[in-house]
């Protein structure tokens, strides 16, 4: 397999200017920044520091992040903190709404940390705040990006019950480097979700970190696993490096190499591959509301 060049992180001490982020700009964007500063609202764009945060507020799509910020993994990638997370927030669903229906936001991602700490997963939350959106904002499309559960499948079908317009869990990395990456995930359970998401007839969206030292070979070989599995929707992104205590950075892919492996992952049979260094979960998730054929 030809390899397109991946520049090693030893080579250069700043990022490449592949990665320069422009500053938000647009009257759209302005609207929003108004709202979140005016009503303290939170947003997993800002907290997270999104690159995209300017282009999607502007296209009506923001990210909140439910069930509080301490997750109980300690995956090497992730800057959320590890620990024990407090009691679940029973108002959480009804701010969340709240805050939807402020930003006027036209889609809606929502994502969450690991609760493996509740029987439930945290599922019941995440169904009470699909519907709590649908009652005050009945126009908001939503995504949810969807932990694993630990393999609890009712867990994982209360929020399908609800059916959310897309359904998303990240594979994050390639077979090869889950067991180092992700530490308490399980590269086939994460297949075996998605499994589930997309045999329920939902829409299936499935995202990667590159640069964490996996080759073209391993990265072919999970985007073809997740095509079997029945993702619809691929996401690809240059992994950048939180803390100097997380996986650091291996090499960065160059825009030439993501876009060999968006061409790949169309001829695959994938309804839509977003690829390109600052790809991120919910980069034009509004765009991914296809038809279901």
């Amino acid at each position: 397999m030809i390899e397109l060049p991946v520049i090693p992180v030893t080579q250069t001490e700043r990022k490449p200017d592949w990665l320069r982020v422009k500053l938000p700009v647009g009257k759209e964007y302005r609207h929003v920044r108004k709202l979140v500063d005016e009503h303290k609202l939170h947003t997993i764009c800002e907290s997270g520091n999104c690159p995209n945060m300017g282009e999607c507020w502007g296209a009506g799509t923001a990210t909140f992040m439910i069930l509080g910020n301490i997750c109980t993994r300690s995956c090497s990638f992730c800057a959320v903190a590890t620990g024990r997370p407090l009691s679940v927030d029973l108002e959480e669903p009804s701010r969340v709404a709240n805050s939807v229906k402020l930003m006027q936001v036209k889609h809606c991602v929502i994502t969450s940390v690991d609760r493996d700490d509740l029987k439930d997963g945290g599922s019941i939350i995440w169904a009470e705040t699909i519907n709590a959106i649908r009652r005050e904002s009945p126009e908001t499309t939503l995504e949810t990006l969807l932990p694993d559960f630990k393999g609890n499948w009712e867990n994982l079908e209360r929020v399908i019950a609800v059916r959310p317009e897309v359904v998303s869990h990240n594979l994050e990395t390639v077979r090869r480097l889950t067991r180092e990456v992700r530490i308490q995930a399980k590269y086939d359970r994460s297949l075996e979700c998605l499994r589930r998401i997309s045999e329920a007839g939902l829409r299936t969206k499935s995202g990667i970190m590159l640069g964490l030292g996996e080759t073209e070979e391993d990265v072919v070989e999970a985007m073809q696993d997740l095509y079997d599995v029945g993702v619809h929707i691929l996401t690809l992104g240059q992994y950048l490096q939180p803390t100097k205590a997380h996986h650091p950075v291996v090499g960065w892919v160059t825009p030439e190499q993501f876009e060999k492996y968006k061409l790949i992952g169309l001829e695959m049979g994938f309804k839509y591959v977003e690829s390109g260094p600052l790809v991120r979960s919910s980069y034009h998730a509004e765009k991914h509301l296809f038809d279901m054929q």
